[in-house]
């Protein structure tokens, strides 16, 4: 598995909280939860990682995505 990439990141206590509360709603970490928020805002943004996460599949044919993350949703 290639190694998750670490940031320090800066956020208003405010929120913070709220996402705190929205990750303990979903039974997720901060953490999970942040990287949840990130991916569906690059996905609403048309900045799908798709093809990211092909190119990272491992032996099993699955891929390297966060279990925080939910199947996608999509609304076809």
């Amino acid at each position: 598995m290639a190694e998750r990439k670490k940031v320090l990141l800066r956020i208003d206590p405010a929120v913070y909280e709220a996402i705190a509360k929205w990750a303990a709603d979903d039974l997720r970490s901060v953490n999970a939860q942040l990287e949840y928020a990130l991916r569906l805002a690059l996905r609403g943004a048309g900045r799908d990682l798709r093809r990211t996460e092909r190119e990272t599949a491992g032996s099993d044919g699955g891929t390297e995505r966060d279990n925080a993350d939910e199947p996608d949703k999509s609304p076809d």
